[in-house]
Formats: structure tokens, sequence, C-alpha cells
């Protein structure tokens, strides 16, 4: 059934599964049975738990619950209200450390509304500033405040930028340290808290968020506004807070699967969806219960700049994925697998942000066998390990501290630095590599009772390893894996597991005999987009613009609709100053800002010279207002843009 953001009867009835629990079915209940979760979870004291991107002294006064309540003003671009912080303390504690940036702060009082004294810290870049509160042996605080229209973690969307033109809409991405440009929390993946939120906004648009929805219809705030309520009752990082705002239609696949988005968007959305609940079902009989209730997925405006974000309850997702044939499916894979691994265990800082991703690597690809049978699952994780090794190319080569698993991401890095290939796919290598030397049944075994064991706490990586040590490996084992090289030193260990597609020999000799002068007609056309996108990565960069001609006119690659196969060719074409894709490229890079795809093509533009140069700058112009904070902030060092505006 299809709800409108009117009509409250069909509403109510439809959504009552969001406010509650999912329904009758055994697999619901055995959920709610066994979702329990701390009301406050620990915090990791050794010293590699120690995060350097938040200005928090958790020892001293931690946040355990953060209680929101904000109006959205659409006109000003900004969120104003309050956040009523819970705190546990030490005996002796006399202040509470938060993390902000570029908030307005007028006013901090404990529960009776008592004025507490505060200061503002010096901003820095990336991290903020400290928002020190002198706490007087209260126990909660409560910041009225206002954001920046600037906030990076918040883009506000005109309506022309949207799929209906009709009414703006707002989001919020809040990894890695985001969040704290629009809340003032302890903004530390270590530093689980609950929460709740009251937002009000415009009529007739809705709000959604990463938490369970108690009011599906708004509840009145005024004739033209209205409040909806929400609550995450098992404590999760911060980043995780996440918050929608448009004309938003939801449509369910299943008793607790399903679809918001915009209307126009809401048909193609569930059609490619439409196994979301085979999806949880096959995550769920690997690896233990899904423990959030709900598993919806929000398709976002085009501007979303990464491909999902594994906000609990509601995976955030580009429309890129959207190829009308379920080929990107595996995007929502990995984000469900983050239900467990970053979710459920979260890296306790961002030094271990592979703890979060190469797990869910692992996991998506077990799902994606699972659902799609080994041959697909092999083709994605063969592009894995290329991306992986582009990824070491990047990072400057196997002996770049960038390319070990546990990173050294000093107070002068962005987090975002660490966000790459490293992270995702050689971390999978690494439990590939686990999994081959103990077996896959007892790997399974291991990987479902650490899920169990850390639910909702935080890990490093030398816990990890204190915990793989315990309870799987024998010392001979351990040894024959190496597990310290790993993770702490660089490169690609010699016995990583290589899955290699038994599909890709034959694109490769393909893309040889095409790069021969071999005719265009003797290239497979039937192919699946992992083929065609393996065929087109092998292609020499060197190709002439005749054959590049040749290969557009019989596939139309410059006219692609499937995201994935588009960026290969223009990632090809760019580099050779083929000028006829230009035109695709400007198309492309003006009507999405997944970073995934933007990034790496400006960087191609601008290795091109002063042919390059002078492409990437008109086009980014116009494109860069579109683009989220995250996406922008990354194209604007590629081409010094800032320096280059002044």
């Amino acid at each position: 059934m299809k709800l409108q953001i009117v009509g409250a009867t069909a509403l109510a009835t439809v959504l009552a599964a969001c406010s509650g629990a999912t329904g009758n079915s055994s697999a619901a209940t055995q959920n709610v049975q066994e979702s329990a979760a701390p009301a406050v979870a620990p915090v990791l004291t050794t010293p590699d738990a120690k995060d350097v991107h938040s200005y928090a002294n958790p020892a001293e006064a931690r946040v355990t619950h953060v209680s929101l309540d904000l109006a959205a003003d659409f006109d000003a671009h900004v969120m104003r209200g309050t956040a009523t912080l819970d705190l546990k303390t030490a005996k002796d504690a006399q202040q509470v450390v938060l993390d902000t940036r570029d908030l307005t702060i007028a006013s901090v009082t404990d529960a009776q509304g008592h004025p507490l004294p505060y200061k503002v810290g010096q901003s820095e870049p990336n991290h903020g500033a400290p928002l020190t509160i002198t706490l007087d042996g209260n126990k909660q605080v409560k910041i009225t405040y206002q954001t920046s229209p600037d906030a990076p973690a918040l883009q506000w969307l005109s309506p022309a930028q949207t799929a209906g033109k009709k009414y703006p809409y707002l989001f919020s991405q809040g990894e890695a340290i985001l969040n704290r440009s629009w809340i003032p929390t302890q903004d530390s993946p270590g530093i689980r808290q609950t929460w709740d939120a009251s937002i009000t906004v415009p009529r007739p648009l809705t709000a959604v968020m990463s938490a369970e929805m108690l009011t599906p219809e708004g509840e009145e705030a005024s004739g033209d506004r209205h409040t909806f309520r929400f609550r995450m009752d098992k404590p999760v990082a911060p980043y995780l807070i996440a918050l929608a705002v448009g004309n938003l239609k939801f449509e369910a696949t299943g008793p607790r699967t399903g679809i918001w988005t915009e209307p126009e968007m809401l048909d193609k959305s569930v059609k490619e969806f439409a196994e979301l609940p085979k999806f949880v079902d096959a995550a769920e009989s690997l690896y233990g219960p899904y423990r959030w209730g709900r598993y919806d997925v929000l398709v976002l405006p085009p501007s979303f700049p990464f491909g999902g974000m594994e906000n609990p309850r509601l995976t955030f997702a580009t429309p890129t994925v959207i190829a009308g044939d379920r080929s990107l499916v595996s995007l929502i894979a990995h984000e469900l697998a983050h239900s467990w691994s970053g979710n459920l265990v979260t890296n306790a800082t961002w030094n271990d942000f592979w703890l979060n991703e190469g797990f869910t690597v692992y996991f998506e690809n077990r799902i994606m066998e699972k659902l799609y049978g080994k041959r697909r699952a092999a083709m994605e994780a063969d592009l894995g390990w290329s991306g992986m090794m582009e990824a070491v190319k990047a990072a400057g080569g196997p002996n770049s501290p960038d390319t070990q698993l546990h990173l050294n991401m000093t107070k002068d890095r962005d987090p975002d630095d660490g966000m790459t290939d490293i992270a995702y796919e050689k971390g999978a290598a690494f439990l590939r590599t686990i999994e081959k030397t103990v077996g896959r049944d007892r790997f399974d075994k291991y990987l479902r009772g650490y899920f169990d064991r850390h639910a909702f706490q935080p890990q490093t990586t030398a816990g990890f390893l204190a915990d793989i040590r315990k309870n799987l490996l024998t010392d001979a084992e351990a040894k024959e894996i190496n597990l310290d090289q790993w993770a702490y030193k660089p490169g690609i260990p010699a016995n990583a597991v290589h899955v290699k597609s038994d599909a890709f020999p034959a694109m490769d000799m393909a893309a040889k005999e095409f790069a021969e002068g071999g005719l265009v007609a003797s290239v497979p056309d039937d192919v699946t987009t992992q083929e065609r996108v393996r065929f087109l990565n092998q292609l020499p960069r060197d190709l002439s613009h005749e054959r590049l001609k040749a290969l557009d006119d019989r596939f139309h690659f410059s006219e692609s609709g499937n995201s994935e196969i588009r960026f290969a060719w223009l990632m090809l074409a760019l580099g050779v100053h083929y000028q006829p894709a230009v035109p695709s490229a400007e198309a492309f890079l003006t009507s999405q800002g997944r970073r995934k795809f933007v990034a790496p093509l400006f960087q191609t533009l601008w290795d091109q010279g002063d042919w390059g140069k002078a492409i990437a700058r008109r086009i980014y112009a116009k494109a860069r207002p579109g683009y989220h904070s995250v996406t922008s902030g990354t194209v604007d060092k590629i081409l010094n843009w800032k320096t280059a505006q002044n």
C-alpha cells in the first residue's frame, strides 16, 4: 500500500509497524527478546581507545542520553531549539566537555532551568570548538542553541534540487565527526548514547530519523507546522543520529521493511529494493538476530555524498544505485551488514575504522553469495580486490602507513582521510584469510559469538585480536595468519586471500583483443554490470579516440543509466582527453554528488594538464553548490578551490 503525506487513517494504519514491534512473526518476536541493550554502554579506557578527534573527557563526565527538541527553519537554513543531555560523572567531576562546531549557544541550564557557567573554546579546523560546562553536581544539562546555515552535517536543498521540484528538503550526514555541527554532544564513536527527538517542520513535509518513529502523522505544532517524535532506546555511536525532512512517502516491502522517498521516486525504488526482506533473513541466518526492530531504506536526492549510510533502522541510500535491474543492490547488503558490524560493534576511534568497514565488506559478500550465488559474489569480491590495489597506489605504495588497518590518525588529520578502500577491502581480505585458515563453519560460529559478546559496545583492533586469539585461533593458526602484520603493518600480506572470478578472464581477454585492434563486434554485450565494469577497467589507458568512439557507438556508455558503468567509462575516456565524453561527464557530475564518483573524476581531469583543469574548474563551479560538504570538502582539496577563488 502506498502512503500519502496526507490521509491520516491510511498513514496511521500502515505505519503502525514503525512505532513498535514488527508484527506477530516469530522472527520479530525473537528480535524483541534478543535486542536487550545496556542502558549505559561501556567506554574503553585503554590508550588505543583515546579519541584524538573529540574534546570529550569521558572518564570525568560522559553523555549517556541526548534529548533533542528542534525546529527546522528552511528560510534561514538553521535548526534551532534545545539539546538536553543526561550525564554519568565521576565522583569529583567538575565539568563536562562537549564537541561543537559553529553552533550559536544561547544558554546552558540545569534540569530546573538554573543557568550553568559555560565556555566555548577556540575553534580548530575539522574539530570545531569544545563546549565546557561547569556541572555544580548536576547530572543533566540543557543547551539552547541554533546551527549555522553552513553546518557541514546538514544539506538544505531547494525544491529544484529534489525529484518533485515542489518542496525543499533537508538531510544530515554525520560520519565521521560532523554531527557536532548540529548536536552539541560528545561526538566520538566510543561514547555510545541513547537518544530521543522532537522535530518540528513545515507542513506538508515529513521528518524521518534513524530511530523508532512515535508519531507517523506528526503532532500539531501550529497552523502550518507539525512535530514528529522519535526514540532510540539502544546506545549508538553519535554519528549514527540522522535526520531527513522532505515530501516523503512510504511503502512497505515486508512486515519489517520498507522504502521512504519522494513520491516521484517511490515506484522505481520499491521495485529495485523489493527483496529487502530476503536480505534481512539472509543476514540473520549468518550472524544472528537483527536487533533494531525495523529495517527501512530512505532513498535520498542525488546530492547525498555516499552510496549509503548505515543509520540504524533507516539506511540512507543514494539514487545512483537504482539501475533498474538490481545489479547494484550489494550496497543494500553492505548497509544492512553494518547493523552488526559498525552499529552493534563499533570502532572506538577512527584509527580502527576498518573494524566497521572490513567486517561489513566481508559480511556483505556473504549475503550476496547466499542470495545470488557464488559467481556473483566472486565478481564483486574480485572488483573489490582491484579497488584495494588502486588504493594502495593512491596511498603512496605498499610501504605507506596509510595502508595499515590500524591507523595513526593524528589530531591534525581529518578522519575522512582514513576512509579508503584499505579499510574496506584489506579488512575484508584479512577476514577471508582467517576463514581460509580455520574453515568457514568455525569462523561463522566465531563471528556470531563476537557480535554477541561485544553487542552495543566499542571495540579496538587490539581488543579484536585479543578476542580472536581467546575464542577462535590456536597459537599455530595465529602464527600462520600473522595477525599483527595484518593489523599493524603496511601493505598487503603475501598470504592474503584473493577471490578470483571465473567470469573475468573472458572480460580480460576481450579487453586485450579490443586494445590490439580487434573488432568491436567481438566484445560481448549480454554480460552483467560487474563484467562490463571489469572490461572497461582492463582497457589500456592510452586507447585512441577512434577506438573509444567505436565502443561508445556500440554500447552508448556516455548515456548509460548505470552509474558504475558510466563512471568506469568516464574514467577511461577523460584520461585520454576524449572530448566527446565531456558533455557526459558534465551531466554526470552535475546530477549527483556521490563522492565515490565525483572525486576520482575531478582528480582525473585535474591530472590532464591545462585541458582537464579548465574543464574541471568550469564544471565544478556549476556543480559545487549542489554538493554536500563531505563531497565538496574533498574536491576543494583536489582543485585547490579556495586558493583559486581568492
